[in-house]
């Protein structure tokens, strides 16, 4: 199953995911531990917000 890096919105395939997050019950794929380390810093800010385009520790 496909899902969207909520930090760079990169495609993320299930299972080959760089790592994940839990947060309110939903799980988060990620395509690097830098786009994870972003997200559980403030989670909110990528949910309302949505993907940041450029980010600075990003591969």
């Amino acid at each position: 199953m496909e899902h969207k890096d909520p930090v760079c919105g990169m495609t993320v395939i299930e299972g080959k995911e760089a790592a994940k997050s839990e947060y309110k019950g939903t799980v988060y794929y990620f395509c690097s531990r830098g786009c994870k380390v972003a997200f559980d810093k403030d989670p909110e800010k990528f949910l309302r917000e949505g993907p940041q385009m450029m980010m600075p520790e990003h591969h």
